[in-house]
């Protein structure tokens, strides 16, 4: 019984003479190694950065559906400071990261260096291939990234995150991730007398985007774009009451996943920071202008010859047709040119500049997304000429934003009020002013409506809709004037007994330059038919129309 107790005791005594032997190589003969390592590892699995707020879509029932998370990806970084072979290092990681030598041995040759990245985001592949060279001072950890489950869906409001701009961390790129950049990503930890201090994870964000709605529009605009061979092309869905956004999307867009691949120019939104001039869209506006200042009503005629010769510049109809004697709710209907410049002057032309103002072409509608651009209407300026004025009043010569054009309809749709458009769910509706009253509200309205219907194009069964289409001629900014191509925009919304939704789409440079009762009103028509069947919108008609 002694001999096997002080077996058992010499056994224990080795073991943890084994146990110190390997702590004084740890901290002693490879201390240097493990800290490096350690303090790699602290930097590598980002401990000190803050958990990325999560960014959700809403649906029609309130639900939640992340457009923006953080996974776990696969992270390949170095520590040049225990790497032994550093050329050699470089020159096996080459081929297995798709990187130039060169670059991999400048950074592993920083010998004091404890943390180099060399691959962020890594293919599990790769991960693996690293981690089978099994070589001191290369290794894979996995850390938390930016991860859009719906790829390319919502890419311009969406934006990515990437490198901030000193390069010492990261910082979201364009849309809501850099609009709420700072909400996101909470504060980060930090060392402090050898004490860790936790980070704070960034806040989430709920958006007014419907998941649904967004994807049957970018649906729309790909369908679009294929048929009409057409290089890019925006659709907006915004609620005329509240200014909430429920759908944006524009063409070309980008996969926020894999940013770097993208044309950085594709990276801006063309909803809210290019401008266009809108074409025939426009009259609204101006019979707005007219009717709400009292110089014409939607019965007050004209007699439209064809043409209109202003400062040595001849004005015609799109159609080159005469018309005779018409309503100007028969120039909504027919769109003409000669008849909308009519109405401008019975306006006058700084009362008609007054209400652009009003409805907010020269400034920022104010929606929360970074680097909005506001509307042109320099060539409108005091001096202008008469023809100025008068080709304006169908929209060529005018500049505004895809969403400035939405969002001024929408005070047509709502009564009279320009709503602050907005995509965080958490925002109040706020009414930055009225521009017309009610009352020019219902009747620039009941043109609309006449228009859809005696165009038979748009009509829906059961439901009152408005609309109205735009052609407009592309500017040649080269050699001055206008090219033969043409942009295609329609705006309509419905049911206007209470509209739930006002839609924007506009079609760039379609070949062949159709007009855009060809193009883009079918596909409102299929829209809006989506919107009313998917938010279960009543009928607020019972004609057989």
């Amino acid at each position: 019984m002694v001999a096997r107790f002080s077996i058992v005791l010499a056994v224990v005594g080795l073991a943890y003479a084994g146990l110190l032997f390997h702590l004084y190589q740890l901290q002693l003969t490879n201390g240097s190694t493990y800290v490096a390592r350690a303090e790699a590892q602290y930097a590598a699995s980002e401990v000190l950065k803050a958990e990325r707020g999560t960014i959700y879509f809403t649906d029609r029932n309130g639900n939640k559906l992340p457009a923006v998370a953080n996974k776990d990806f696969p992270l390949v970084f170095a520590v040049p400071k225990v790497l032994q072979d550093a050329p050699a290092a470089a020159q096996t990681l080459a081929t297995i990261l798709d990187q130039p030598a060169a670059d991999l041995a400048k950074k592993l040759l920083k010998s004091s260096s404890t943390y180099e990245l060399l691959a962020r985001k890594a293919s599990d592949e790769v991960a693996r291939r690293v981690e089978e060279l099994n070589t001191k001072g290369i290794y894979v950890t996995a850390v938390p990234e930016r991860f859009y489950p719906f790829g390319a869906v919502a890419s311009h409001l969406l934006g990515f995150v990437g490198p901030d701009r000193v390069g010492l961390g990261e910082s979201g790129h364009y849309g809501v991730e850099e609009f709420y950049d700072s909400d996101l990503k909470g504060t980060s930890g930090l060392v402090k007398d050898a004490k860790v201090v936790a980070p704070q994870a960034g806040k989430n964000l709920t958006l007014t985007i419907d998941p649904n709605v967004q994807k049957e529009a970018e649906r729309t605009l790909a369908n679009l774009l294929q048929a009409h061979n057409a290089p890019g092309g925006s659709v907006i869905i915004e609620e005329p009451k509240t200014g909430r956004i429920l759908a944006m999307t524009s063409s070309p867009g980008f996969d926020p996943n894999d940013y770097a691949a993208a044309n950085i120019k594709d990276f801006l939104n063309p909803a809210t920071q290019q401008i266009y001039e809108p074409g025939s869209v426009f009259k609204l506006l101006t019979m707005a202008a007219g009717i709400d200042a009292g110089k014409i009503t939607p019965a007050t005629t004209f007699y439209d010859s064809g043409s209109l010769t202003l400062n040595g510049r001849t004005i015609r109809n799109w159609d080159l047709k005469a018309h005779g004697t018409v309503s100007m709710t028969n120039v909504i209907e027919l769109s003409i040119n000669t008849g909308a410049a009519f109405a401008e002057r019975q306006t006058g032309d700084q009362t008609f500049r007054n209400y652009l103002t009003a409805f907010g072409i020269p400034e920022k509608t104010g929606i929360d997304l970074p680097g909005e651009l506001k509307g042109d209407l320099r060539n409108l300026n005091p001096g202008a000429r008469s023809i100025a004025f008068a080709t304006a009043s169908y929209g060529q010569g005018v500049a505004v934003t895809p969403l400035q054009l939405v969002n001024m309809i929408a005070a047509i749709a709502n009564g009279g009020k320009l709503m602050r458009p907005y995509v965080n769910a958490e925002l109040e509706p706020k009414e930055v002013r009225t521009v017309i009253g009610p009352e020019t509200a219902r009747a620039v309205t009941a043109m609309m409506v006449s228009a859809v219907d005696k165009a038979a194009i748009a009509t829906i069964k059961g439901y009152s809709l408005a609309g109205k289409t735009g052609t407009a001629l592309v500017p040649d900014f080269v050699h001055g004037g206008y090219t033969d191509n043409v942009i295609d925009s329609y705006v309509g919304f419905g049911p206007t007994s209470d509209p739930w939704f006002i839609v924007l789409i506009k079609l760039n440079e379609p070949v062949g330059a159709p007009h855009a009762a060809e193009t883009v009103v079918p596909a409102f028509r299929d829209l809006a038919q989506f919107i009313l069947t998917y938010y279960n919108v009543p009928p607020d008609r019972l004609d057989p129309n």
